[in-house]
């Protein structure tokens, strides 16, 4: 039975007061190294990014601080997480230069060829219905476009396997309720993770929504990778 995002907005709202600590602690803060090489992933700087699923606004931050565009565009689902990354923009006075909107991606308000590139942190396998997310985001992008994915996948080493699934399946869950006191949230990342497409089934998927020159890398023994396409 697939895992129910259907609330998905409001299940990162309840979770927003403490995500950025607990997304920092439970990677071991890895997940700052994954985001660096996203962002140098995209060739030259761009006049106008998407950031689909921003959350707290790290990923756009870090394309900031990196000077790899003028402006970014943050969507979300969750006015929670929203609200978290407003406060960090206003901290380090980036609200000039990255905007957060609460936006479906399923349904972009956006006009066609609108943007530069569309980066996805960790936040593809949330999606309701994947292939129409990944045909709105390609229908807002210009042609040539770039498209950079990071999200968590499985490790393909046995022994690195092993431990992974304990971790994620056990500890992650555990830990995730007692610190969050939110019993579904902890359990629902592991579901989401193991349910997603990924490696060559996603390219494959990229491929059908019309993008094309479709790469992927793993990072970290494959805990997590990294995609990237052009707009067909």
């Amino acid at each position: 039975m697939k895992t129910d995002k259907t609330n998905i907005g409001e299940l990162f709202d309840s979770i927003s007061p403490s995500y950025d600590f607990l997304n920092h602690f439970f990677s071991l803060n890895i997940d700052k190294l994954w985001r660096k090489k996203v962002v140098k992933q995209l060739s030259g700087k761009k006049e106008k990014v998407l950031d689909i699923a921003t959350g707290t606004a790290d990923l756009a931050i870090e394309i900031i601080k990196q000077d790899k565009a003028k402006h970014i565009i943050g969507i979300d689902l969750s006015q929670g997480m929203l609200k978290k990354g407003q406060e960090k923009l206003d901290k380090l006075k980036l609200s000039d230069k990255i905007t957060l909107i609460q936006e479906d991606c399923h349904s972009l308000s956006f006009e066609d060829n609108s943007f530069d590139a569309a980066v996805v942190g960790f936040g593809v396998r949330n999606f309701r219905d994947l292939d129409l997310g990944l045909r709105e985001i390609n229908r807002v992008l210009k042609p040539k476009g770039e498209f950079i994915v990071l999200e968590f996948s499985k490790p393909r080493y046995k022994i690195i396997s092993f431990f992974y699934n304990i971790y994620l399946n056990h500890i992650l869950p555990l830990l995730g309720r007692l610190f969050s006191k939110h019993l579904y949230a902890y359990s629902y990342l592991p579901n989401t993770i193991n349910e997603f497409v990924y490696g060559k089934d996603f390219v494959e998927r990229l491929n059908k929504a019309g993008f094309e020159k479709a790469t992927y890398k793993e990072v970290s023994f494959g805990i997590a990778t990294i995609y990237k396409a052009v707009k067909r």
